[in-house]
């Protein structure tokens, strides 16, 4: 799937229809996945396919579901779940204050 934001949509709305010839293109408003464009001439089938990695990344990248449910929503094997993330640019891991913590004293070990 391919994914653009608004800026590059105003400036290039060609590019973006040109791929939606081929997959669904997702819309990014701020790094939030915001709309979905749609070629009229594909079989509700192919979209369906489509569509699933596109929904399940935009419901891990909100946190309502792990990544493990969203790569079997998606119908893709993780690995391929991971990948579909990293081109749209939305992070697996999130630090949070453990991590920070965990770090530190991974630091002061290593620092000994």
């Amino acid at each position: 799937m391919y994914a653009t934001n608004v800026r590059n949509l105003k400036r290039n709305p060609s590019e973006a229809l040109r791929h939606a010839e081929k997959e669904p293109v997702l819309i990014l408003k701020g790094n939030q996945p915001n709309a979905l464009l749609l070629n009229l001439k594909s079989s509700l089938g192919e979209l369906s396919d489509q569509l699933k990695p596109a929904l399940a990344a935009s419901l891990f990248k909100d946190r309502v579901i792990s990544l493990g449910a969203a790569a079997q929503i998606s119908g893709l094997s993780l690995s391929e779940f991971i990948d579909h993330l990293t081109q749209l640019d939305i992070d697996v891991v999130v630090a949070d204050k453990q991590t920070a913590k965990e770090l530190e004293t991974l630091d002061s070990w290593l620092s000994s």
